[in-house]
């Protein structure tokens, strides 16, 4: 049996939140939820458990987004497919072009999508 090699996260952002993404700048994230999708090459349980830490080194994007007050990890899903393969299936809005999309080459843009307000 393949084991898992990527995963998305559900976000829940409770409201408005403006925060730095490292050298992507400074972002309006709406209050809502969101998907991110991530891989690792190994470890994927460490990563994941990493994500789910509030403290720790703002390494990857998906860090300074979780770090930021009212933000929180709401579910999380692991996969044998691509990581671009599942991003592609989210439907959503693009909030912060190239977010944890640095490495992709497959023009995805982002690998977080903006699902809408959860109300």
């Amino acid at each position: 049996m393949t084991a898992a090699i990527s995963y998305q996260l559900g976000i829940e952002v409770k409201r408005p939140i403006r925060i730095g993404i490292g050298r992507l700048g400074h972002f309006l994230f709406p209050a809502g939820r969101y998907v991110y999708t991530g891989s690792a090459k190994r470890n994927l349980d460490a990563r994941i458990a990493r994500h789910l830490r509030k403290e720790k080194g703002l390494r990857w994007h998906i860090d300074w987004l979780l770090s930021a007050p009212g933000v929180k990890v709401v579910a999380v899903k692991r996969s044998r497919e691509a990581e671009c393969i599942l991003n592609r299936r989210v439907v959503g809005m693009v909030v912060v072009p190239g977010f944890g999309a640095s490495d992709c080459r497959n023009g995805c843009g982002s690998h977080l999508r903006y699902l809408g307000n959860s109300g």
